[in-house]
C-alpha cells in the first residue's frame, strides 16, 4: 500500500515533465520510504533502477551494468564493462535513439561513491557534455545524510548546481501516519505514531485488522518480531562498533541531555561522545534541540532522541530481553508496558501538538502567521507558603512564534486519562511571562487526550483554544 507523499510525487513529476534532462536528489534516514517513493513514481515509466551495495567500486560497476543492459538491451545483459564511462555511453546512445524518456536511478549512492571518488565527477561530465539535451531524468538517492549533504548537495560537489529538485524525505507526520490505520481510534492512531515514529517501513508492518496491542506485541515483544532487533540492525549498518553508541543512546533515551553528563555516565571523553552524537544526528536518530527563544544560547541545547521508535525500544525492550527470549514478552507488555504507554507518549504528544500548532498558524487560524514552533525551558521564580522566593526548573511544551509581527502562542499538552482543569490553565498563564518580553502572546492552547473539566464551560475563552486528540485528526 502506497500512502501519502503527494508533494514529493508532484515534485518528481515536475522534473520528469521537462522536455530535456532533469535531476532530483533524494535523501533521508533508513526505512523512511525513499525506495518505495521512487518505485511508485517510476511504475508506469521506463526506468533503470540500480541499488548500490557495500561491495566495492568494481562489483557495483558490474551490477550496475547488468541492470542497465537488462532494461535497455537484455540480449547483452551478461556483457562486462571495464569502466563506468562505457556503460554511460550505452545509456546516452539508447536515449538518443528513443522518443521515450528514460529515468536512471542510483539508489544508496554513498555505498558506491565512497569507494569510487571519481563517480560524481564522471556523472557531472556526462550531464554537462552529453545529457543536457537528452530525454533523461537522473535520480540520485541515499540514506547517509551527512554524505548526501556534504558530498552531493554542497557547493564543493561535482554535481552542484545541476539538480532541478532535492527531496529530504522525512518520517510521516502524525496525520499522514494515521492513513495506515484508518480503523483505529484517534488515541490508538497517536500511539501507533508514537511507537513507529511515523517511519514508513514500520507503519507498513501494522496489521489494521488486529488490535494495536496485538501489533505492538508481535513487532516488539517476540524474538521473531521485526522491531525486536531493529535498533541493533540499524546501528550495525552505520557503526563498526555499536557498544559505545548503544550506551550513548541509552543515556539520551533515559533523559540525560547534556554532553558532559552523558560522557560521565558512559565513562568516555566528551570528544569521543560528541563524535557518536554527531553521527547519530547525521543518520536522523538524535537531534540537538534548542530553546526556541534563545537559539543562539549554546548553553540552552539538549540532545534528545528524534526517532520515537528508538525511544520506545530503549524505554521498554532492554530490561525485558530475558523475558521475551523465554517467550513471555506478551505478558511483559500487558504488565509493564501498557500501563506506561500514556507516560511514554508525553513527549510524542508534545511533538504532535507543535506540528498541529504550526499547521494551524500557517493557515491563519490562530490569528498570526506562525513561522516556527518549539519548546522553551528555563527557571521561574515562585513564592512558598511563607512568602519566600525560590527558583524552579520549568518548561513550556508548545511555543509558536511569528517573526513577522513578534507574536506568540503557547500551549500545554496532557496525554492522560484525566481531564485538564483550571490549575493547568492558570499555570500556563503564569508561565507566559517567562517569554512575554520579546513576544506578545496572543493565544493559549490546551491539548488533552481526555477533554476538559466543567470549569471551562463558564470561563472566558476569548484567547484560549481547547483541543482534543479527536480534534487533531479532523
Amino acid at each position: 500500500m502506497f500512502v501519502g507523499r503527494e508533494k514529493e510525487l508532484e515534485s518528481l513529476n515536475d522534473v520528469y515533465s521537462k522536455e530535456r534532462f532533469g535531476m532530483t536528489i533524494i535523501y533521508g534516514r533508513r526505512r523512511v520510504g525513499k525506495s518505495t517513493l521512487i518505485t511508485e513514481f517510476i511504475k508506469d515509466k521506463k526506468a533503470i533502477f540500480y541499488t548500490a551495495t557495500k561491495v566495492g567500486a568494481e562489483r557495483n560497476l558490474e551490477l550496475f551494468a547488468k541492470q542497465v543492459m537488462n532494461v535497455l538491451d537484455p540480449v547483452y545483459s551478461e556483457v562486462t564493462f571495464s569502466t563506468i564511462e562505457s556503460v554511460l555511453d550505452i545509456i546516452t546512445k539508447k536515449i538518443s535513439e528513443s522518443d521515450e524518456k528514460i529515468i536512471l536511478v542510483i539508489d544508496e549512492l554513498p555505498y558506491w561513491a565512497e569507494k569510487d571518488e571519481a563517480l560524481l565527477s564522471i556523472i557531472q561530465k556526462y550531464i554537462d557534455t552529453q545529457w543536457l539535451d537528452k530525454k533523461l531524468m537522473l535520480i540520485l538517492c541515499g540514506s547517509a545524510l551527512s554524505f548526501m549533504e556534504k558530498t552531493v548537495l554542497s557547493e564543493k560537489s561535482p554535481v552542484f548546481g545541476r539538480r532541478d529538485a532535492q527531496i529530504k524525505l522525512e518520517a510521516f507526520n502524525y496525520r499522514d501516519a494515521a492513513l495506515f490505520v484508518p480503523n483505529y481510534s484517534p488515541e490508538e492512531k497517536a500511539i501507533c505514531y508514537g511507537v513507529t515514529g511515523g517511519v514508513a517501513k514500520y507503519l507498513s508492518l501494522i496489521d489494521n485488522r488486529k488490535s494495536l496491542d496485538d501489533n505492538i506485541k508481535r513487532l516488539f515483544f517476540r524474538t521473531d518480531g521485526y522491531l525486536f532487533d531493529e535498533t541493533k540492525n540499524l546501528l550495525t549498518q552505520e557503526f563498526s562498533d555499536i557498544t559505545l553508541v548503544n550506551n550513548v543512546i541509552e543515556q539520551v533515551a533515559s533523559g540525560e541531555n547534556a554532553l558532559n553528563i552523558i560522557a560521565s555516565k558512559v565513562r568516555e571523553k566528551d570528544s569521543t561522545v560528541l563524535y557518536s552524537l554527531e553521527k547519530l544526528i547525521d543518520i536522523g536518530l538524535v537531534e540537538k534541540k534548542k530553546c526556541i527563544t534563545e537559539e543562539k544560547n549554546k548553553k540552552k541545547t539538549q540532545y534528545v532522541i528524534k526517532d520515537h521508535m528508538f525511544k520506545f525500544w530503549y524505554e521498554f525492550i532492554p530490561r525485558a530481553i530475558s523475558v521475551i527470549e523465554m517467550g513471555q514478552g506478551e505478558l511483559y507488555y500487558d504488565k509493564a508496558v501498557k500501563p506506561r504507554l500514556h507516560e511514554f507518549m508525553g513527549s510524542v504528544f508534545e511533538e504532535m501538538c507543535r506540528y498541529y500548532t504550526l499547521e494551524q498558524g500557517i493557515k491563519g487560524v490562530l490569528g498570526s502567521f506562525l513561522t516556527e514552533t518549539g519548546t522553551w525551558w528555563g527557571v521561574e521564580q515562585l513564592r512558598d507558603e511563607e512568602g519566600k522566593w525560590y527558583q524552579r526548573a520549568t518548561d513550556i511544551d508548545v511555543v509558536g512564534i511569528s517573526t513577522i509581527d513578534n507574536t506568540a502562542v503557547i500551549g500545554e499538552c496532557k496525554f492522560k486519562n484525566e481531564r485538564i482543569d483550571k490549575g493547568i490553565y492558570e499555570t500556563l498563564i503564569s508561565r507566559s511571562r517567562l517569554i512575554s518580553g520579546k513576544y506578545n502572546i496572543t493565544k493559549y492552547m490546551l491539548f488533552s487526550l481526555s477533554g476538559f473539566t466543567d470549569w471551562f464551560d463558564k470561563a472566558d475563552k476569548t484567547n484560549v483554544y481547547l483541543i482534543t486528540v479527536d480534534d487533531m485528526y479532523t
